[in-house]
């Protein structure tokens, strides 16, 4: 049971290639063991970071992301479930399986809400997020630490990762790659930080704010815009958490046209006055772009009013994006 649920270790670190035999909540050890597997492989070293993991009716994998966080090499100083309004036995599990963990219970708002609850109520000085259906592997914690360490001025660090699709390993595309430094520009295509894999100070939130609670989606490609505009970031190039897709609850399965969401992220952008020259140029383009692309796809559904709509959008933006281009040269 525990060869299934553990990785198989190599010179003193997990293999992620053992990652992908199949298991479940039967399969997986309990938290007992997983706790006395834990401090028999490693130290009980703390980081002084709390992680917040928003979850809405995913009984079935809440446990293996909460278990992911326990078995870390370097111990966080809190684990908080934050329960956006679930009717499953998500709550039953959490009390049951894992009464460490701070549980937080809030109306059905959407996972920004959640996050931004857990934000609110975590007493570390560092915040790390997990959505409930990824797991980390379990030298994360201690790799971004490290890099923290190396990165003098750094606030925000994130990681590569592995994902998995319909049960099989996947490779990301190359729009989907990933690095460290000043990242904005690469950021406005479309989201290259995942959630689980970020570690930030909490200062930032109070300097940027936290995650719009009015985007049903993209609110992370949302405030990494905010953040990555005015910081550079760090980077652990070895993958350090697992994504999970093909599951019929996620927001990209239940929400048309993403690029609705991100055309407003960028917008305020724009509006903020807080980028340079080149920057904002580049982030009129890629609104003028995304604004187009949109325009087609609802003239080729018949959408005619929602058409012009981001076709009006695009021409507004045009004569900025031509102005700061300009600036530049």
């Amino acid at each position: 049971m525990i060869g299934k649920y553990f990785p198989i270790m190599l010179s003193g670190r997990p293999d992620p290639a053992f990652y992908f035999s199949t298991h479940s909540r039967a399969d997986a050890p309990t938290t007992v063991e997983s706790r006395q597997t834990q401090q028999m492989r490693y130290p009980a070293v703390k980081f002084p970071v709390s992680v917040i993991i928003p979850s809405y009716n995913r009984e079935a994998v809440l446990g293996r992301a909460i278990e992911s966080v326990l078995r870390q090499t370097l111990v966080p100083e809190e684990v908080i479930v934050v329960d956006d309004g679930s009717s499953d036995g998500t709550a039953a599990l959490v009390r049951r399986d894992f009464p460490q963990c701070r549980y937080l219970v809030q109306q059905n708002r959407g996972v920004s809400a959640a996050r931004n609850l857990g934000i609110a109520t975590a007493t570390g000085t560092w915040l790390a997020f997990l959505d409930s259906d990824d797991e980390w592997l379990p030298g994360k914690l201690e790799a971004q630490h490290q890099a923290l360490q190396q990165s003098a001025g750094c606030r925000l660090c994130h990681t590569e990762e592995i994902w998995i699709r319909n049960g099989k390993r996947v490779n990301a595309m190359r729009k989907h790659g990933k690095s460290g430094g000043w990242i904005y520009q690469r950021c406005l295509p479309l989201c290259v930080i995942s959630p689980s894999s970020v570690v930030i100070h909490r200062d930032v939130f109070h300097s940027y704010g936290g995650f719009d609670e009015s985007l049903p989606a993209c609110e992370d490609y949302d405030l990494w815009l905010r953040i990555c505009a005015r910081e550079p970031v760090a980077f652990v190039e070895q993958a350090q958490i697992i994504k999970y897709g093909g599951h019929d609850d996620q927001l990209s399965r239940r929400h048309w046209g993403m690029d609705r969401f991100r055309v407003k992220a960028l917008e305020k952008m724009l509006q903020s006055g807080v980028l340079a020259a080149p920057d904002a140029a580049a982030t009129a383009d890629m609104l003028i772009e995304k604004c187009r692309i949109l325009a087609l796809g609802a003239t080729k559904r018949g959408a005619a009013e929602r058409a012009a709509s981001y076709e009006a959008l695009a021409r507004r933006y045009q004569s900025i994006a031509s102005a700061q281009g300009a600036a530049v040269d």
